[in-house]
Order: C-alpha cells, then structure tokens, then sequence
C-alpha cells in the first residue's frame, strides 16, 4: 500500500504547524507531504483535476482524494494517541464542518501570519516529504 500524501498551502504558517503536528503524532511515518506550490504539489492536483486556485488541505489516500474537514479528520484517524477520536465528528454533516474550516481558512493568513517560501524539511524529515 502506498503512503497516503498530504497537500498543503506551503506559506501559510498554520498549514506548515499541522504539518509538523501530523509529523509528531504520526509515529509510524505513514504520511507522506507536498506543499501544493511545489512541481509534486501541482502535478498530483493535475493528476487528480484539482483547481489550480484551490488552496486547502487535501488528502489522497488509494487514489482518492479528500478535501478540507473531511481530509483532516481522516488524517486524525490515523495519528499516534488519542488523535482518531476526532474521527467521530465525521457524522457531522460536511456542509456544517466545512463552513468552519472555510472560516478558519480565510483567516488563516491574518491570524497565523504567512511565508514568503515554503519550508525546508530538516534533513531526517526528508524522505517524508516527496522530492519535486
């Protein structure tokens, strides 16, 4: 089975700390990362017809792929701890879920600031991040 890979905005400062969360909690490596500005990042959403202006947080687990609040709570499925709980907020109806990542997300870069590059993985978080 393949790694599931997490696309991410890579100048926005709290997408770089889920991130590293994800990272943390993650202790068996199953996750595999791309900043969407990356040539990986922009391929995979050609690959996968993603708009090239979309901005959130997608997952792509065996070939499929999951946006926004139903990506992230799949993430949290899988991390170290008691992270999966938050799974259970899957029955929430995704339109309810999404209207407060949508508002979390359009405020993202006044509340949590915002990068001019995307960040360099240390050297022993290389292979975790897929090479352009």
């Amino acid at each position: 089975m393949e790694h599931p890979i997490v696309l991410f905005d890579g100048v926005c400062n709290l997408c770089n700390s889920s991130v590293q969360f994800v990272i943390k909690n993650d202790k068996k490596a199953r996750f595999r990362f791309a900043p969407l500005q990356s040539t990986t990042g922009t391929k995979l959403m050609q690959s996968f017809q993603i708009p090239q202006k979309f901005d959130s947080f997608i997952l792509i687990e065996d070939n499929k792929v999951y946006q926004k609040s139903t990506a992230a709570l799949r993430v949290a499925k899988k991390l170290d701890g008691a992270w999966p709980l938050l799974y259970g907020f899957i029955i929430v109806p995704a339109f309810i879920r999404n209207a407060v990542y949508d508002f979390v997300g359009r405020n993202r870069y006044k509340w949590f600031g915002e990068r001019n590059e995307c960040m360099m993985p240390t050297p022993d978080l290389q292979n975790r991040f897929l090479k352009d």
